[in-house]
């Protein structure tokens, strides 16, 4: 999931705000998982592990609906 470390702006908050509740847990239990392997200095078993081909950006579609209601709303006051 390579929209967990995208770095948290105002756009990618109002993002994460607008995910389902299941997009919200998974990623969630994402970042939990990898602060609590870090804590313990431990690396996520290789069979856990999610294929670069399989991984998805669940983020991105939420993010660009943000980002472009933001550049009308700008659009708009001038």
């Amino acid at each position: 999931m390579r929209d967990d470390t995208i770095h948290k702006d105002e756009d990618v908050k109002a993002a994460i705000r607008r995910l389902p509740e299941n997009l919200y847990k998974d990623r969630m239990f994402c970042i939990k998982r990898a602060l609590d392997l870090t804590m313990r200095q431990q690396i996520l078993p290789k069979e856990q592990w999610i294929k670069y081909e399989e991984d998805k950006f669940y983020l991105e579609p939420y993010l660009k609906e943000v980002i472009q209601e933001r550049k009308e709303k700008e659009w708009a006051k001038k």
